[in-house]
């Protein structure tokens, strides 16, 4: 099957300023892909390309095959978008905002109540359905934007940042919700600054950074590439240390008052370090997506 996103050498630029720089990837039928990066990589100007709010300024864009400058109407029948702001209206009922979006898809009255009444209780919203959105919770208006998302039964929901400033509880529950449509075998298009999130909804993702691909790949796959199974933690290093470190040519990285060694060599590393050189206040860990993601994009603060 040709995949549902494929982007080759895509570019956007505004007045003079290159967001996306000649990135390509593709999404398979059926698989979650995941777009990663810090403020400013890129990440939210290719998606809007993708569900053609943006125009294209360089390389090509098929989904569904099929060139989206070309069918771009009917490419959009086709998908959900479930942008990263609250746009739901509210003068609005929690269950008119759903029949109203359904318009745009010339849904039939009796199936877009029926799509909604379904949607409602995915969600867990069905005793919210002519509550005002104004009263609805962070969580609650999250949820209902997903919900709008799907109200065409979609074969692409796009999603950015879907889960940005709700509370653990929320966003567990969001996650749970999206694992299911996943079993659907529905695809999805990913963006996020949770990398806990990635990990666990991503089969494969990209990290980009000033417009241009970083890696790409499973989230397992990079882990093991980039930083190994297990960091070792080192609090206040001694000179020993990292002397012991620069001879045997172990990877590390200082931060602050902290060595964060990148450790492929399994626990006998931390072992070892323990026993020669007394690591007081060493800690060891399972690399996680979050360790990939500050190495390749650095630690300093984004604007």
């Amino acid at each position: 099957m040709p995949p549902i996103i494929e982007a080759v050498n895509l570019h956007k630029a505004f007045n003079g300023f290159v967001a996306v720089d000649g990135i390509s990837f593709q999404v398979q039928p059926g698989e979650c892909f995941g777009l990663l990066g810090p403020n400013g990589a890129g990440k939210t100007t290719t998606i809007r390309m993708l569900y053609g709010y943006s125009p294209v300024t360089g390389g090509s864009l098929k989904i569904f095959d099929e060139p989206l400058e070309k069918n771009l109407r009917g490419i959009k029948q086709r998908m959900g978008v479930c942008q990263q702001e609250d746009n739901l209206d509210p003068d609005l009922s929690v269950e008119q905002n759903l029949l109203v979006f359904a318009r745009y898809f010339h849904i039939p009255q009796q199936q877009a109540r029926n799509e909604a009444r379904e949607l409602l209780r995915f969600f867990a919203l069905e005793g919210r359905a002519d509550t005002s959105i104004r009263e609805l919770s962070g969580g609650m208006k999250r949820r209902l934007v997903l919900a709008r998302s799907l109200i065409n039964r979609p074969q692409l929901l796009i999603l950015d940042e879907p889960t940005t400033g709700l509370d653990p509880q929320s966003r567990h529950q969001v996650w749970q919700r999206l694992e299911e449509l996943k079993a659907t075998g529905l695809t999805i298009l990913l963006t996020s600054h949770y990398m806990e999130e990635a990990a666990r909804l991503c089969d494969r993702l990209l990290i980009m950074d000033h417009g241009k691909v970083l890696v790409e790949g499973a989230p397992t796959e990079l882990i093991e590439r980039h930083v190994g199974r297990e960091v070792i933690e080192v609090r206040a290093p001694s000179p020993a240390m990292l002397d012991f470190l620069k001879d045997k040519e172990i990877e590390f990285e200082a931060v602050a008052q902290r060595l964060l060694i990148y450790n492929h060599r399994g626990s006998e590393l931390f072992a070892h370090l323990n026993r020669e050189l007394s690591c007081a206040g060493c800690s060891l860990r399972q690399a996680t997506l979050e360790d990939v993601f500050l190495r390749l994009t650095g630690r300093d603060l984004r604007e």
